[in-house]
């Protein structure tokens, strides 16, 4: 079995994924930035060989990086996360609607959320979701409102008081589908469950 490189994702949302989602290897990265740097599917793609695709919306930046990555194959669409045709693109794609992981992670919060909301009205659904609500640089509290949203579509809270490296400034909450078994914690206490 392959170990993960922890250096890859933000905060462990790759072992997060790979413990929330069952056999479900497939993905949607909403804020895809740089194809291996804090990357939230670098190690599902590469060393998994998860199926899915990225949205990101600063082609200037990025897309140069992900040109010249020789790891990653997967699509990425530059493109508006929160006006951007999921559908049709998960069919080209060909993948299931039902999504085994979906990563929200763009700034502002209100983009996420706008592009949250976008995602799951258009009828596709997840095992597992890590919803970035930058809690502590918002001036709404998106954390509530992200949170307050999602459970009213069936997801259950999964992990709470998600940070990178500061402990007391918390940047997600992550969420599963009302059939995975997964039970609520602590960002500190995942860490010690994949220690």
């Amino acid at each position: 079995m392959v170990i993960i490189n922890r250096d890859k994702s933000q905060a462990f949302q790759d072992q997060f994924a790979l413990r929330a989602c069952g056999d479900n290897y497939t993905y949607i990265e909403v804020g895809g930035a740089h194809p291996d740097q804090n990357s939230n599917t670098f190690q599902l793609e590469v060393n998994h060989f998860w199926k899915g695709f990225s949205v990101e919306l600063n082609d200037y930046h990025y897309k140069p990086l992900w040109e010249s990555n020789p790891y990653r194959k997967n699509k990425i669409y530059w493109a508006d996360a929160t006006t951007f045709d999921y559908v049709a693109a998960v069919k080209e794609n060909n993948l299931p609607n039902n999504i085994g992981f979906l990563s929200l992670d763009i700034d502002p919060a209100p983009q996420t959320f706008a592009a949250t909301k976008r995602i799951l009205e258009q009828g596709l659904t997840f095992n597992c979701i890590t919803f970035e609500h930058d809690l502590y640089c918002s001036q709404e509290d998106y954390n509530v409102i992200g949170t307050e949203y999602l459970t009213s579509l069936g997801y259950k809270i999964a992990v709470t008081d998600v940070y990178d490296d500061t402990p007391n400034v918390h940047i997600e909450t992550w969420f599963v589908a009302p059939h995975i078994d997964f039970p609520r914690m602590t960002f500190d206490e995942f860490k010690k469950l994949i220690s």
